[in-house]
């Protein structure tokens, strides 16, 4: 066959049954979908182990044939063993077992040689291996120096798919060559064919690297010609200039603050007030610690693009958080937010509050508010994207929280109107797609590290139930200090219970008065729901915590009975607010300094920060205890040791991103779609990164729509997809 190049079909070069397989269990279709599936490992021959040399405990990899292999069944459970002997070269044996043997004895049979890799034991008095790893070979991989292992499932193992490699590699015409030799030369990088081989049917250790090397820039490059071209695209759009006005709102406002501003409050704040006055749009991302001074930061942006004549529009995820931050912006205002009020400045501003459950009277008000122009900052939730909200000139949109938001809602606000509105996002703890798309350059960052003077500690503490089943007694009785001291206390459940569907939902509660909870439980978290609001309120107040004033708040209640109780709380009015993670983000009770965290190995690194981010926001320290029945050696304890150990938010969430092994940053999960990224890493690669991005910013900018570069737009295509996939890189 002649003329295959990488979207040829597989079909007539490795057979149907092949096809059909790679098709269906690694949605492989092309030649070029099948070259881009790179090995995971590589055993190198030269440094495999004799059996003879074996020691207890090491890990192993050997090149050996069945000599004999034996089923027979489980002694103490249902199901098989496979008892195999294999034999290496130099006549040594070795013992291998295999659990649910009879699934492997079709491939494992006598004559067979296979690389076998595990952990060294001993059974019955002899060294063996407890189911290796396995990898059975061929004539051709008997005389390589390295062998490929690749990705693969039950149905095709690593050897087919090689195989079907080979083939396709033995006909396929080298590609033409994307990166501009200029480029390559530059960085030292193999061309296209020569690492697409390489990385297969590696020669030398030195081969797969540069091979894998070569192949991270063409992702890399690929992800920030996206990003350029998305972002040129945004500053063809014209934007509101606003730039600062002397004698105006923000300079009213910054006169009559009670405080001084951080150098780092500052800094942002000079870098956002340059945005502004730009005629493109601010695509800006502030990353602050839980506490940072980030609302001041977004306030005095809205007070600039108001003194422009333009209006602000600040979305929150929750009704809760929307409400908290209307209320925070009119107090800091004070009488610069009392516009139309007796006793506002003279010159002062709007601020409106646009949510769903608003009644019609007040709701018709705030839309007229809105469009009017007489509300210069408009605070609310995804009500306010809807098609029917409208805006006089809308020339900010400030995003709290983004990560709480779908990409195609927060893209609505900001393509609104002729002009572009900038847009300011704030995090509290950047998650791992924000991390993404900051090494990525996609966004210009800004960081608050510094807090303001006046924030107190928060001491975070794991309570292992697993081990210390006792210690549940004793978060209680810290609960009763904090209320007996006058302060107020979070206990915050994964869920909120109360579902029938669930039946019983006191059938497995464990008892949080039972001081052995847990303790006779190896996975306690596994044999039973997460722990729920419904449920635990009426057990603690009981119980553990009877005699105090609780209260309840998650999203199932209706939006005037949670502002009922949220202002209860803030008012000192309750003991103990038994809620969910709608307390996540946003909520200030400075009187609040105990957080109780149930189940905690149930919520993610930066859920736990923010959550704990709630207490300590007064003057007296804060506390934070996370109750789990995570066992000590376990990843769950490992993640809440590690909230445990720092309050740093940047840390965690280079945490996060390791733990959760960085994920799909294309946000393929959302769209449905393959990531065309397979080899590019956040945390080992952000040189490559770096670099890519200034030779991105130069070929756009020498060739807008790669016209002259049909190769790199290729690659686009690649490694992004099409173009609503590239739109998603840009939706902040």
């Amino acid at each position: 066959m002649t003329d295959v190049d990488m979207l040829s079909p597989l079909l007539p070069l490795v057979g149907k049954r092949a096809a059909d397989l790679l098709s269906t269990q690694l949605e492989i279709h092309t030649v070029g979908d099948l070259v881009r599936h790179y090995p995971r490992r590589y055993v190198d021959r030269g440094k495999l182990t004799d059996i003879a040399g074996l020691e207890i405990g090491e890990h192993a990899t050997l090149v050996a044939e069945v000599e004999k292999a034996t089923l027979r069944d489980m002694r103490a459970r249902r199901g098989k063993l496979l008892n195999v002997v294999i034999r290496d070269e130099k006549g040594a044996s070795l013992d291998c077992t295999f659990f649910n043997g009879h699934k492997v004895q079709h491939v494992i049979r006598p004559g067979v040689r296979a690389v076998f890799s595990g952990k060294v034991g001993v059974f019955n008095k002899k060294l063996q291996l407890t189911h290796p790893q396995f990898e059975p070979l061929d004539e051709a991989d008997e005389i390589r120096p390295f062998l490929s292992v690749y990705p693969a499932t039950g149905k095709i193992n690593s050897q087919e798919i090689a195989r079907c490699v080979r083939q396709v590699l033995d006909l396929l015409d080298d590609p033409t060559d994307p990166l501009p030799a200029a480029l390559r030369q530059r960085e030292g990088l193999a061309e296209l064919g020569r690492a697409l081989r390489r990385i297969h049917v590696p020669e030398t250790e030195a081969d797969f690297h540069a091979a894998r090397n070569r192949l991270v820039w063409d992702e890399a490059i690929g992800v920030q010609l996206a990003l350029a071209l998305r972002r040129q695209a945004t500053v063809s759009r014209p934007a509101a200039a606003c730039p600062p006005k002397p004698g105006g709102l923000l300079d009213a406002f910054d006169a009559a603050l009670p405080f001084t501003l951080t150098a780092g409050q500052h800094a942002v704040g000079a870098e956002i007030s340059a945005d502004l006055a730009r005629e493109h749009p601010m695509n800006r991302l502030v990353q602050g610690d839980v506490g940072a001074g980030k609302t001041v930061i977004a306030l005095r942006a809205m007070l600039q693009v108001v003194d422009g004549g333009r209006q602000a529009a600040m979305l929150a995820p929750t009704e809760v958080l929307a409400a908290q931050h209307a209320r925070s912006l009119r107090t800091l205002l004070g009488p610069l937010g009392q516009a139309g009020e007796l006793g506002g400045a003279e010159q002062s501003i709007g601020v409106t509050l646009l949510t769903g459950s608003l009644g019609a009277k007040a709701r018709r008000q705030a839309l007229l508010d809105a469009q009017s122009g007489a509300a210069g900052i408009v605070v609310g939730t995804h009500a306010l994207i809807q098609d029917h909200v409208g805006f006089a000139d809308l020339g900010l949109v400030v995003v709290d929280e983004q990560h709480r938001f779908g990409v195609e809602q927060r893209d609505a606000l900001r393509g609104r109107g002729e002009v572009a509105p900038h847009m300011l996002v704030m995090t509290a703890t950047p998650i791992p797609r924000t991390v993404a798309m900051t090494v990525y350059g996609d966004l210009e960052v800004s960081a608050l590290r510094e807090l303001p003077g006046g924030r107190s500690p928060i001491a975070t503490t794991v309570v292992p139930l697993a081990e210390k089943p006792g210690w549940l007694q004793q978060v209680w009785r810290r609960v009763r200090e904090e209320a007996a001291a006058g302060h107020q206390v979070y206990v915050v459940c994964p869920r909120v219970g109360g579902d029938p569907a669930k039946g019983d939902p006191d059938a497995d509660l464990v008892d949080l008065d039972d001081p052995d909870m847990g303790a006779d439980a190896d996975d306690a978290s596994a044999r039973r729901p997460p722990l729920a609001v419904l449920e635990v309120l009426p057990k603690l107040a009981e119980g553990a915590l009877h005699g105090l004033r609780l209260g309840v708040l998650h999203g199932k209640l209706p939006p005037d009975e949670k502002d009922a109780v949220m202002r209860a709380f803030e008012r000192g009015e309750l003991d103990v607010m038994v809620a969910t993670t709608v307390i996540e983000v946003g909520v200030d009770v400075p009187n609040a300094t105990g957080m109780v965290i149930l189940d905690a190995e149930r919520f993610g690194l930066s859920q736990l920060h923010q959550l704990r981010g709630r207490v300590g926001r007064g003057s007296a320290p804060g506390v934070c205890l996370l109750v789990t029945e995570a066992p000590e050696a376990s990843t769950a304890r490992e993640r809440l040791d590690a909230v445990a150990g720092t309050t740093d938010g940047f840390e965690l969430a280079r945490l996060d991103l390791e733990l959760r092994r960085e994920g799909d940053i294309l946000g393929a999960l959302q769209s449905g779609r393959r990531s065309g990224l397979r080899l590019l890493s956040l945390l080992r690669h952000e040189e490559i990164i770096a670099k890519a991005r200034v030779y991105a910013a130069h070929i756009v900018a020498d060739d807008p729509g790669l016209r002259r570069h049909p190769g790199l737009a290729a690659l686009v295509g690649e490694t992004v997809g099409d173009e609503e996939r590239a739109a998603y890189l840009d939706k902040v």
